[in-house]
């Protein structure tokens, strides 16, 4: 669960500290990213030099994914400028802070697809941010973790790889956990303002590449699935 007793997190900013003591969480408080973390340091496949652009970078991304999926009010983001910021999917028509919300928020945003409905494994039309962030949580009970693989170009225009990755351990969309390491690689582009605050998210991926994977497991029946996804698992994410 998400815990408020952590003071500090590694490699995220504005969870903790003076400037977040009115910040409205989703879940009641600052999420708890330890296992995630411990997920990451065992998982990753570079280690960037304290400091260094790279870090920089993969701080900043962690952030605001942190941000994204766990402050419910605009007012409340500090990585990026809310009035101005917008977020675009494969190069699709880029969408505001609201647009983004209508949509369902958190992983139905990065989820998107044009497939005809009846051949959509993940359909984000159909979650709501609370069911999308449970499928995946559950799915993925240490966590999602996330690396920054090379960045090509440092501020104002950020252009990364990125790694993302997890263990199925749990059930997803009715296909049984397969234990097996799940991962996807991708490209974004982050724009920063004169503030360092983002104003421009791209990011270009195959969302296949992830829900295949999670597909692999065999068909379990609706009550085997209800009742492993009720199990209350740690809310968080890369």
């Amino acid at each position: 669960m998400a815990s408020s007793g952590v003071e500090e997190d590694k490699y995220r900013t504005y969870l903790y500290g003076e400037g977040e003591k009115n910040t409205k969480w989703r879940y009641g408080a600052p999420p708890n990213y330890d296992l995630v973390n411990h997920l990451f340091e065992l998982g990753r496949t570079k280690i960037w030099p304290a400091g260094s652009v790279e870090e920089q970078v993969q701080n900043l991304v962690k952030t605001w994914e942190m941000e994204m999926f766990h402050k419910t009010c605009f007012e409340d983001f500090k990585s990026v400028d809310p009035s101005n910021y917008t977020f675009s999917l494969n190069g699709r028509k880029p969408v505001t802070l609201e647009e983004k919300r209508k949509l369902g928020g958190g992983y139905n945003n990065l989820l998107q697809t044009s497939l005809p409905e009846k051949y959509r494994c993940y359909d984000p039309a159909e979650e709501t941010v609370d069911s999308a962030h449970q499928a995946f949580t559950t799915a993925f009970p240490r966590g999602f973790a996330l690396e920054i693989l090379h960045v090509f170009s440092g501020p104002p225009v950020i252009v990364y790889k990125f790694r993302h990755w997890g263990y199925m351990e749990g059930p997803f969309k009715g296909h049984a956990p397969t234990g097996e390491l799940v991962e996807f690689f991708g490209m974004a582009t982050f724009q920063l303002d004169e503030q360092m605050k983002i104003v421009k998210v791209e990011f270009f991926y195959d969302r296949g590449e992830l829900l295949g994977a999670l597909m692999k497991g065999e068909a379990l029946d609706g009550l085997a699935e209800e009742s492993a996804s009720s199990c209350p698992f740690l809310r968080n994410t890369g």
